[in-house]
């Protein structure tokens, strides 16, 4: 798996970015966002029960994302084609304001080793890169636990500090000085 200091792999992807008719497909490399933080997280598959939660979440809380001038992508194994029919079909999903990429070929999910062994989906996987491409953060879920936006975040702001952040530390809170 790769990991903290590893460069983000090159990708070209195609993802759902809209559900009106003519506009709903874009292609997201690793640098369209370029010199942003990307938030990369992952989930096993559409039409299940935990992913949309999740994906919801990020959604309610993307201007959070924007405000720290990262940009989140949710990545799937499933096609662009499969995210816009559950896009369409799901409420919480239909305003997403944020690419739902598709993974298709498990080409990024493999060359980040997040792929799970028997099911060969992708893993409850969450990236956090700079606006270099380099990994800082990765945590990586069972398939059965949904992962904590607010700890995205959290790592997000102290990243960002560019200090050393002592435990449970929170945006506005004293760092530990330079790291």
């Amino acid at each position: 798996m790769l990991t903290i200091g590893d460069k983000l792999p090159e990708f070209n992807l195609k993802a759902v970015t809209s559900i009106e008719p003519g506009r709903e497909f874009t292609d997201i490399t690793q640098s369209t966002y370029a010199p942003k933080w990307q938030v990369l997280f992952f989930w096993p598959m559409d039409f299940t029960f935990i992913c949309p939660t999740e994906i919801a979440e990020f959604s309610r809380r993307n201007e959070d994302f924007e405000d720290r001038d990262a940009q989140i992508l949710g990545i799937s194994t499933d096609t662009h084609f499969v995210h816009l029919a559950w896009r369409n079909n799901h409420d919480d999903l239909r305003d997403l304001n944020f690419p739902m990429v598709a993974d298709t070929k498990r080409e990024l999910s493999e060359a980040l080793g997040i792929l799970h062994k028997e099911e060969g989906v992708a893993l409850r996987a969450t990236f956090i890169a700079d606006p270099d491409g380099i990994i800082r953060w990765v945590s990586v879920n069972d398939l059965s636990v949904g992962r904590n936006v607010d700890e995205v975040l959290r790592v997000l702001d102290g990243l960002q500090t560019d200090e050393l952040c002592p435990c449970n530390w929170e945006k506005g809170q004293e760092t530990l000085g330079r790291a």
